[in-house]
């Protein structure tokens, strides 16, 4: 087979598995250093720069993702038609940097940080479970003996209550009775 051929089978009849792997650009220098990884498949939502081409330096999200025609279209960039109809512009993922990621999906995420995307989601279920599993019994078992160490401190603590209320009574009658025998020779020596 010749080399157009096989490059065209590779290309042009790949298939759409095949080709939406083709659909990657390359990190910026700051997501290169904070994640080691040169490329990345570009997904809507990410955040682009055009390189090459006649909207080069052009900042914007991605729109949408054409596997068919291996580029995107970024939010901003657009063209019009004859009657001043406006269309987006498909710019190949060749020619785009990407400056942001779309941290939505968990499961990229995971693949990008270097970790096993399909044990992420399992070991964090599980280990809640786990958790809650071994807490309840130490909970209960918690309960069981606060409740009986609360009623006595509760019943110590309410006996100094009564007695500093019994203390603080004696003390205001007292001072009432004070007043009304200040208040009673007053009378007197009005009447006088």
């Amino acid at each position: 087979m010749k080399a157009t051929k096989m490059r065209n089978n590779q290309i042009y009849r790949a298939s759409l598995g095949t080709r939406s792997k083709q659909l990657g650009s390359p990190l910026s220098k700051d997501l290169q250093k904070k994640y080691g990884k040169r490329n990345v498949r570009v997904v809507e939502g990410d955040t682009v720069k055009v390189v090459r081409g006649e909207y080069k330096d052009v900042d914007g999200k991605v729109a949408s993702v054409s596997t068919q025609a291996n580029s995107v279209a970024i939010e901003g960039i657009k063209k019009e038609k004859g009657q001043g109809d406006k269309f987006d512009v498909l710019i190949h993922t060749s020619n785009v940097t990407v400056t942001g990621l779309n941290t939505s999906d968990s499961w990229r995420m995971a693949k990008l940080e270097g970790k096993a995307p399909k044990s992420i989601p399992k070991t964090e279920e599980s280990k809640p479970e786990k958790k809650s599993e071994e807490s309840k019994p130490e909970k209960e078992s918690k309960q069981i003996e606060k409740p009986e160490e609360s009623k006595q401190e509760k019943s110590e603590e309410k006996e100094p209550k009564e007695e500093s209320k019994q203390i603080e009574k004696p003390e205001e009658s007292k001072q009432e009775e004070k007043e009304t025998k200040t208040e009673e020779p007053k009378k007197v020596e009005e009447d006088k």
